[in-house]
């Protein structure tokens, strides 16, 4: 008895204490067919570049790639939009609420 009341009372605390789901500031505009391209070839050079064997590149190279690597990935951030997005509070429901069930 005393196991279940613990049990509601944090799920309860989770409840009170978890953040409210703020909304997006702006709709995400939908993709053309040139941007998914654009966003397609970025993420393959992108796994192209993590297949590379970097250990025979000299540092400048190794610089350069950097370089590189953090220019795509902006790229692909501003084209691509977000993604899916959890709160630490909706994590920590989540995984009590699988722990409570199974």
């Amino acid at each position: 008895m005393k196991k279940d009341t613990t049990n509601l009372i944090v799920v309860l605390m989770f409840f009170l204490v978890s953040p409210v789901f703020a909304k997006p500031s702006k709709e995400p505009k939908p993709m053309t067919k040139a941007e998914s391209a654009r966003v397609v070839i970025i993420t393959e050079r992108l796994e192209q570049i993590d297949e590379m064997d970097k250990s025979l590149l000299s540092y400048v190279e190794k610089k350069e790639l950097r370089k590189e690597v953090k220019a795509l990935d902006k790229q692909r951030k501003q084209l691509g939009g977000g993604g899916i997005y959890l709160s630490v509070g909706a994590v920590i429901i989540i995984i009590l609420l699988l722990i409570l069930l199974v």
